[in-house]
């Protein structure tokens, strides 16, 4: 009979300590993963926006309803249906596309 103060230690199952392992190596991928996803976010958010103007200037008469930012111009929609594509620095009109 064995003594209660001492109880005996069993050898684990083979099966039980590959579950073991496997639970940790995945628990450890995903916190790797977590901590991937967390950096690549914050490098991607905190990269240079695009520079923005204060104020757009339009030809008097029309009134814009979306607008659009590119390389080196913007694209102003305006309510009377035409594209403008202005200068960003002098806010002069490049060019006009009537939309049908």
């Amino acid at each position: 009979m064995t003594d209660p103060s001492k109880p005996e230690i069993q050898d684990e199952p083979p099966q039980l300590k590959f579950l073991r392992r496997l639970v940790t190596t995945l628990t450890v991928v995903m916190i790797g993963g977590l901590v991937l996803v967390v950096s690549l976010l914050v490098i991607r958010l905190s990269a240079d926006s695009p520079k923005l103007p204060g104020k757009i200037t339009l030809p008097a008469g029309t009134t814009a309803q979306a607008v659009t930012f590119g390389s080196g111009w913007i694209a102003v929609v305006t309510t009377d249906n035409q594209i403008l594509i202005l200068d960003p620095e002098s806010h002069a009109v490049r060019q006009t596309f009537d939309i049908k």
